[in-house]
């Protein structure tokens, strides 16, 4: 990976700063540093320690990949290592995924990664997707695009508005708060998907009774409702890992807990 020039690490820190919200001052305090050594470090007349950028970035809460980006930037070496799933240092990571996969059936749970590629999922995911077109669900498929893509599974969809603008919502935050450009790409690709005929844009006033939005699902055997949790991993030191989620949904009725039950029993039998 390439070195970027020490200078490049003061327009990078602000930018982050600023993303936050934050004075000058109030970073400062937070990472027991002073306002005047904070500004020669953002206007490049003084070049931070190792230990300076590392205790700014963790209460920038800035991801672990930039962090390692802001370290190349004043010059140092990336503090944290990037493993890929399928290694060996990763084999413990993987048996947890699958384990909490494996545990929430029957109903539906994926694992993805931060631009909402799903890496596993369990068979109730599966199921679930079995309408899904497969150039979407190619290599596991993007949980935007199968939620968003007309032929995915917005025509299924009941509160179709309710659940896009959920949706985009989130990932438009996720995409400002990190400043990631392929979050912001796929923002601008799933955001200008052709809304199935028959479907409204308009997700109408919040229901003042709910308590989370719903996704609801037509299906062959019955509508199904659900709410969703995403779980990540605690004090993670590794990329790969600080970026991975498991999403789990669960059934809303009875009536959608006893068609994910017949549905596994369906897949079980062949």
């Amino acid at each position: 990976m390439e070195i970027q020039e020490p200078s490049r690490v003061g327009p990078l820190l602000r930018e982050w700063r600023r993303r936050r919200k934050l004075s000058q001052l109030e970073l400062a305090l937070r990472a027991d540093s002073s306002t005047r050594h904070l500004s020669c470090v953002e206007t490049g007349r003084a070049r931070p320690s190792r230990e300076l950028l590392l205790r700014l970035a963790e209460h920038l809460d800035i991801p672990l990949r930039d962090r390692n980006g802001l370290l190349l930037a004043a010059g140092y070496a990336p503090a944290y290592r990037e493993s890929p799933l399928d290694s060996e240092p990763m084999a413990m990571v993987r048996s947890a995924i699958r384990a909490m996969l494996a545990g929430h059936e029957p109903y539906p749970a994926a694992a993805i990664d931060r631009a909402w590629n799903i890496v596993d999922r369990n068979d109730a995911m599966s199921l679930l997707m079995s309408t899904v077109p497969p150039r979407l669900a190619e290599s596991g498929g993007n949980v935007m695009r199968l939620i968003l893509h007309p032929e995915g599974l917005a025509p299924q969809c009941l509160n179709f508005a309710q659940v896009r603008a959920h949706a985009l919502g989130r990932l438009r935050h996720q995409a400002d708060t990190t400043g990631h450009d392929d979050l912001r790409e796929l923002y601008e690709e799933v955001s200008a998907y052709p809304v199935p005929p028959g479907l409204d844009t308009d997700p109408g006033p919040v229901d003042p009774a709910g308590i989370v939005v719903p996704l609801r699902i037509r299906t062959p055997l019955g509508d199904m409702a659900f709410f969703s949790t995403i779980a990540t991993f605690g004090a993670p030191a590794d990329v790969t890992l600080s970026e991975l989620a498991v999403e789990s949904f669960f059934p809303m009725d009875e009536g959608t807990d006893a068609l994910l039950r017949t549905l596994a029993s369906m897949g079980a039998q062949g």
